[in-house]
């Protein structure tokens, strides 16, 4: 399934189509350079995406955890993990 990709990123490929592209093929090597499974890593970019706050982030990790067989009961998990980490009052 292909979703549409937001305005900003839409306008730096289409702008910057090079630098789109390496972009594109450093997010793979970065994916498959170490010894984590595809569910592991599908897990912690969840826990990124929710610590980072970026909501679209989020929605793409869940979709692409969920393609890689991670459980909802899983997505959670890696929801809530990082829930205290940009807290104040906890830093």
């Amino acid at each position: 399934m292909k979703n549409k990709l937001p305005q900003p990123t839409q306008s730096l490929r289409k702008s910057y189509p090079r630098v789109w592209k390496s972009f594109q093929e450093l997010g793979e090597q970065c994916h498959c350079a170490g010894p984590l499974d595809e569910r592991v890593r599908r897990v912690v970019k969840i826990g990124i995406a929710a610590a980072s706050q970026s909501e679209g982030a989020v929605h793409s990790a869940v979709r692409h955890a969920k393609a890689a067989g991670v459980s909802p009961e899983e997505i959670r998990h890696a929801i809530l993990l990082p829930i205290t980490h940009n807290h104040p009052s906890i830093q």
